[in-house]
């Protein structure tokens, strides 16, 4: 997840203009229940959710759900792009703290991976069997990949990484989070999909860290 790894809807743009007639909500009470809406989507998944379930769970109207996006199916894909969109921002702040082109690449997939365990395994199947959401994460996994392909070309090209082929490197961390995403190496592994990018940092930075690991 880099900068250019979530969905990005900018500050307000995930929130779809009220039509005419439907009830306005303020910038506050939208937050509010975005963020309310996006724990419980973490944390218990989708499927199952009705409109009727959210505002009982929510404790408000399906009026004021309905000012926040348009039906159930926009509801979800709209907390889903906030998670990407934030966990965009930790990542890439805390990627920033790091002066090592090796250590980035490493902080960078293991901030991925704890991101990533926010997202229950519930949530993460759903996710990926919703044509909308599944076109979410593709978007957000194929931004991650092609923000490790920069990191290690970068390092090569600098000499801060060892003398490695950048394009082979690049490609073979790409097809392993494309088995994530697919949850094949999950499904082999029994890994969730946040350990299997943290084991995914160790792995990389070995590939190209001149020091021996």
């Amino acid at each position: 997840m880099g900068s250019d790894l979530a969905v990005r809807p900018g500050a307000r743009a995930v929130r779809r203009a009220a039509g005419a007639g439907r009830k306005r909500l303020d910038d506050d009470r939208r937050d509010e229940l975005l963020g309310k809406l996006q724990g419980m989507v973490l944390a218990e998944g989708f499927a199952g959710l009705t409109v009727d379930m959210l505002a009982t769970r929510l404790q408000c109207s399906k009026s004021t759900l309905y000012a926040l996006s348009s039906n159930r199916h926009h509801l979800v894909a709209t907390a889903l792009k906030r998670f990407f969109h934030d966990a965009a921002e930790q990542v890439e702040q805390e990627v920033a703290a790091v002066a090592d082109p090796a250590q980035q690449i490493a902080v960078y997939l293991a901030a991925v991976g704890r991101q990533m365990r926010r997202m229950s395994a519930a949530c993460y199947d759903d996710m990926l069997d919703n044509d909308t959401t599944r076109e979410i994460y593709t978007v957000n996994s194929l931004a991650a990949t092609s923000r490790v392909r920069r990191m290690i070309h970068a390092g090569v090209e600098s000499g801060d990484f060892r003398a490695v082929h950048a394009e082979f490197v690049s490609q073979a961390v790409g097809l392993l989070i494309d088995g994530i995403h697919s949850r094949e190496l999950l499904a082999s592994t029994g890994l969730s999909s946040g350990d299997a990018f943290i084991e995914l940092s160790d792995l990389v930075l070995g590939a190209v860290s001149k020091t021996p690991r």
